[in-house]
């Protein structure tokens, strides 16, 4: 019996599912099968170009998604069925992670269904990040009732999403199969008695055109009360999933009176029905939300059809009134800074200033933190004045000159200054004088796709500018560089005119200039007591997710590690709520959480070893010398929807993880640093720690401020001549 059938099913207009099928067989696996419910001689066709490795069912043209749904399932042999829709997507490596997934849950027939996180495209998007990950990643692995869970009926009703035990399936098949995709999403659920989460997109739904689709009819927008009320029955006597439900109806017929542009006598019909199912199924004691959506829930209640459009018409009346205020302050403000921009730019430049930003004005951080830092020892004439946000101007160290964005001083600082130096871009108003010179410092050595190698990754490209980012790369005389892969990478990434600096990048510079002192000192503050190991987490952000997300189950790793490991977690959250599993871990000072502790390099320089997936932070880490990690549970995903320059997992610095259990075994053993993980790391410091010797810094100023030649700067050590901080067991 294979452990998963993914069943496709249902009609493709758009031709989507040759494409689907291509990518489902292209490594079939043991514990996977394939089954097709083919609707159409179309379909059938296609599907059949694959029988070899997957089975097909021969469907009548104008076959119904639901029946399709029961026709594949009816053929299915594994013992979870994962539906997928002909025109929607599944991210490569879905069918083994989830399979995976499901062999390892400790007892099967405890989780009825297996709840996905998805990713969203549409005629001129592909692969977004949907909203249900935080939920997701809230909710855990373990499997719980869904009253306990209540709120994981918000995420999409999408049925794709819903991984479901055969079993189940069968015993619910009648009541699931009567209605429509929605209908069955959400009664999946209420249906279970336990549910689990899998945080990780495993679905892509697509969303055609609507100008492409049938019109909609009266009788399918008075669909959308009855699918609500049927659920409403089938929750009954569960206080917080009807609750939960009892929302969602009134939001989706809310926002459907609203934005659908039913004709008048559809829309009353449609008003009044909404109206009778709101009073009707309003839990007892239920209360409204307050401000304009309460008053929208009230008027619904009673029924207020012209008050509720005049209420409408109002509200846009005032949003266009305040939209126009606001706009003419913004513009006269807008006029006012650039006036006196240009007329700063008229003033000669100053040769003894310079400007430094960093991560979009946040601090004093990274290479131009480093750069200034060396700036004040070899040309203390120079003058640094730092960007920061009027929010992160206390944070700074005491003393530190700045400008906050928008302020008169802001733009007379950007307008005369001789240099200006950051690791990302200024803002696209800032003119290039020609005496004036750009410093481009970068913030990391590229593995994933970056400017314009990002065109062919549109969630990796989503709101981004192309033409307006060449403009800023035109700016750029000197761009630093850490090893030759940035340096021709960068080229590709933002053709220009720059120079080059192969510098090694200036933040590095502390792993090699730190003694056995700073360590001590950086494990002091971060509260590791002697002898005991530190990893270091630090995983990177995933375009195709809506918000970050843990990808391990950090608690039950903590556990396994024991008493003399500490986790140091680099990540922006992990909990909605104090509740965290993590929390006694933290008092214990088995897991401390530096997400806000800056400079990350104390971080690397307090850990005895590095676990991350696809961060940058792997090649400034591995001038340490010290163990590297791979945890790569979405490598398939990520490779495909961001884009990657090289393969990670064939160079990887050390030995690669695909599952927390992998991990853990690496972790528990010898693994993360034996002979195999030495010789790894060797190799991956000879290709990426190439200019990297502790005086990266020094280097770029004397090229850029100082106006010396290359051949007069310090030599770049050869690796074997370099000795890096000494690790905190060297200490001990």
């Amino acid at each position: 019996m294979p452990e998963l059938s993914v069943v496709v099913h249902g009609p493709d207009p758009q031709d989507r599912l040759t494409g689907l099928l291509d990518s489902l067989t292209a490594h079939p696996r043991p514990e996977t099968e394939v089954v097709v419910a083919a609707v159409g001689d179309w379909a059938r066709q296609a599907a059949e170009r694959h029988a070899a490795v997957c089975l097909v069912v021969p469907l009548p043209d104008g076959t119904g998604a639901a029946a399709a749904r029961s026709a594949g399932a009816a053929r299915a042999t594994g013992r979870w069925l994962h539906f997928v829709h002909a025109e929607d997507g599944l991210p490569v490596g879905t069918p083994r992670a989830v399979a995976e997934h499901t062999a390892a849950l400790p007892d099967p027939d405890a989780v009825d269904v297996l709840l996905l996180d998805h990713v969203r495209s549409t005629w001129r998007t592909s692969a977004l990040p949907s909203p249900d990950g935080p939920p997701l990643a809230r909710a855990g692995r373990a499997p719980l009732p869904l009253d306990d869970r209540a709120y994981l009926l918000r995420t999409a009703p999408l049925l794709g999403t819903r991984v479901v035990r055969a079993a189940f399936w069968r015993a619910h098949e009648r009541f699931l199969s009567a209605g429509d995709e929605p209908f069955a999403a959400y009664a999946a659920l209420l249906l279970a008695d336990r549910v689990a989460a899998l945080p990780r997109p495993a679905y892509e739904d697509h969303r055609p055109r609507p100008e492409s689709l049938p019109p909609v009819t009266a009788e399918q927008r008075y669909a959308l009360v009855e699918r609500y009320e049927r659920l409403l029955d089938l929750a009954r006597g569960r206080p917080a999933p009807y609750a939960v439900l009892y929302d969602l109806m009134v939001r989706d017929c809310l926002r459907t009176f609203v934005r659908a542009g039913m004709p008048e006598p559809v829309a009353r019909e449609f008003f009044r029905r909404a109206s009778l199912a709101a009073v009707r199924r309003r839990p007892e004691g239920h209360p409204r939300p307050a401000g304009p959506e309460g008053v929208r829930r009230s008027l619904l209640e009673e029924g207020a059809y012209g008050r509720y459009r005049a209420f409408q018409a109002a509200n846009k009346a005032r949003r266009t009134v305040r939209g126009t205020v606001r706009a003419g302050r913004r513009q006269a403000a807008a006029r006012l800074r650039d006036h006196r921009y240009r007329r700063a730019l008229t003033a000669p430049v100053e040769p003894r200033l310079a400007v430094f930003s960093a991560y979009w004005n946040r601090g004093v951080a990274c290479n131009p933190a480093a750069i200034a830092a060396r700036l004040g020892e070899l040309a203390p004439d120079i003058h640094p004045v730092w960007v920061v946000n009027a929010a992160d101007a206390a944070l700074l160290p005491p003393g530190t000159d700045h400008v906050v964005p928008g302020t008169r001083r802001y733009g007379e600082v950007l307008a005369r200054a001789k240099f200006l130096v950051n690791n990302v871009n200024f803002p696209n108003a800032v003119v290039k004088r020609p005496d004036a010179v750009h410093l481009q410092t970068h913030h990391g050595t590229p593995l994933k796709r970056m400017g314009l190698d990002q065109l062919p990754y549109p969630a990796a490209s989503k709101g981004l500018d192309f033409q307006a980012l060449l403009e800023r790369v035109d700016k750029w005389d000197f761009s630093v560089s850490a090893n030759s892969h940035s340096t021709r990478m960068w080229r590709r990434a933002y053709p220009s005119r720059w120079t080059s600096l192969d510098h090694g990048y200036p933040r590095n510079d502390v792993y090699y200039t730190a003694g056995a002192a700073e360590v001590r000192a950086v494990r002091e503050r971060l509260g590791i007591a002697p002898g005991r190991r530190a990893v270091l987490y630090a995983p990177t952000h995933r375009d195709y997710e809506a918000a970050w997300r843990p990808r391990l189950d950090l608690a039950a790793l903590a556990d396994q590690l024991g008493e003399e490991t500490v986790l140091l977690v680099r990540a922006h959250y992990f909990y909605d709520t104090g509740l965290s599993p993590l929390t006694g871990l933290r008092r214990t000072g088995r897991v401390i959480d530096v997400s806000a502790y800056d400079p990350v390099e104390d971080l690397c320089l307090a850990a005895d070893a590095l676990v991350t997936d696809y961060s940058s932070i792997m090649f400034d880490y591995a001038n340490l010398d010290r163990p590297l990690v791979i945890h790569a549970d979405d490598w398939e995903v990520y490779r495909e929807t961001r884009g990657v320059y090289f393969d990670l997992m064939a160079d990887a610095p050390g030995p690669v993880a695909r599952t927390q259990a992998e991990l853990t075994e690496i972790l528990t053993t010898d693994a993360w640093r034996d002979d195999r993980a030495a010789k790894a790391r060797a190799a991956f410091r000879r290709r990426f720690c190439e200019y990297d010797d502790g005086r990266a810094a020094e280097r770029v100023v004397r090229r850029v401020f100082l106006g010396q030649d290359e051949p007069s700067l310090p030599p770049v050590l050869p690796l074997e001549d370099r000795t890096p901080a000494p690790s905190p067991e060297e200490i001990a």
